[in-house]
């Protein structure tokens, strides 16, 4: 099991949306951040190396749905999908 880090404060929001399993491929998360899809405390995020910490609120615009998370964990390794599971709450 991947662990939540004790030592950074922050991470690359496009590594963070691969780590949380919102997408399939760090390429398809810094894809949606450089295409405006990606919002991070209500603001536009365009770059994909903007941090992220713990606390923050992203909002991701899908497909067919808008997920809205609040950033509970950071992580080193992408892990399972219960790992993943832990590094965010859904507030949708």
């Amino acid at each position: 099991m991947t662990t939540v880090s004790q030592g950074p404060d922050r991470q690359r929001i496009d590594k963070w949306l691969w780590h949380a399993r919102m997408v399939r491929t760090r390429s398809a998360a810094t894809a949606l951040t450089t295409a405006g899809f990606v919002r991070l405390n209500g603001k536009r995020m365009t770059a994909a190396g903007h941090p992220v910490r713990i606390g923050d609120v992203v909002t991701l615009a899908l497909d067919r749905a808008v997920k809205v998370v609040r950033v509970e964990g950071l992580c080193e390794k992408r892990g399972g999908a219960p790992a993943a599971r832990m590094l965010y709450r859904e507030l949708t």
